[in-house]
């Protein structure tokens, strides 16, 4: 049978309906509700926006969020990375029921996550109750939003790692092996960089995941202010009291700060370095 092939021009005829239909439908469900962020943060003026931004409770949002955001980027980026090549490189009884373990923070509700580290480690929880004579309590404090956070976050490390090193020839590592390589040589010298774009995007993820997370968070921290409010409960809360301004100004930077991530990843992906490496 022929195969025909249509004209340039009724191509694009064809494509406007599809890419309208498109834009119509994100239109109402991601488009504008982003767009009304930064409408409503800028229309009091400039100045306006920096005195919200100026305020103590936001400054403090913002700046432990940051700093949990990254800090759980970097020990996710380890323990993923560790956790991919494991799964990996080894053959054990129980490998799939460990890989599915790891992966069970990104099906389970946020809140679930939140309630489970609060009956570990709150006061009544099994080790809590344990600790908790010795002046030692992490819930209601950065250290357990930290521990929600790397929980809620290491699918997304191990999700971008996992894959690369799947796809990675093993012939590089034999070749490694025959010059006399150890194992962690061969890591460090032909595993390790072929995993710099994966390592990068899911530190990315990670990083924007963590910087927004809600649902563990207000459990574990108290939504206590200027001690465990993050960004979004500081959001949350300023709502809640009627300070628009307010909240928006912090809403819209966070908004912002996840467009970089994500622009960056794109970037990233649009030069091969996501989901390969070269080794």
């Amino acid at each position: 049978m022929k195969e025909t092939t249509l004209p340039a021009a009724h191509r694009k005829t064809q494509a406007f309906w599809p890419i309208f239909i498109l834009i119509m439908a994100l239109l109402p469900l991601v488009i504008m509700p982003l767009s009304a962020v930064f409408f409503f943060a800028a229309r009091d003026g400039l100045a306006q926006f920096i005195d919200a931004l100026r305020q103590p409770e936001a400054q403090f949002a913002l700046r432990l969020s940051l700093i949990t955001a990254t800090v759980t980027a970097v020990f996710n980026g380890i323990l993923g990375t560790y956790t991919g090549y494991v799964l990996t490189e080894y053959n054990f009884r129980g490998r799939g029921v460990l890989e599915v373990i790891v992966n069970l923070p990104a099906a389970i509700p946020t809140v679930v996550v939140g309630t489970s580290l609060l009956l570990l480690w709150g006061p009544v929880g099994l080790l809590g109750r344990l600790l908790d004579p010795w002046g030692i309590q992490p819930m209601f404090t950065p250290v357990g939003i930290l521990l929600a956070h790397i929980f809620v976050t290491l699918p997304y490390m191990f999700g971008a790692v996992k894959p690369v090193l799947d796809k990675l020839e093993a012939t590089y590592e034999e070749a490694a092996y025959t010059i006399g390589a150890s194992r962690q040589q061969t890591f460090r010298y032909v595993i390790l960089p072929a995993l710099r774009g994966g390592i990068l995007s899911g530190a990315l993820l990670t990083f924007a995941h963590s910087l927004g997370e809600f649902g563990a968070t207000v459990l574990v921290s108290g939504n206590l202010r200027l001690r465990t409010q993050t960004s979004p409960l500081y959001i949350f809360s300023q709502f809640e009291a009627g300070n628009m301004e307010t909240a928006n100004a912090v809403a819209a930077v966070l908004a912002a700060l996840s467009f970089v991530i994500f622009f960056t990843l794109q970037r990233v992906a649009g030069n091969g370095h996501v989901g390969r490496g070269t080794a």
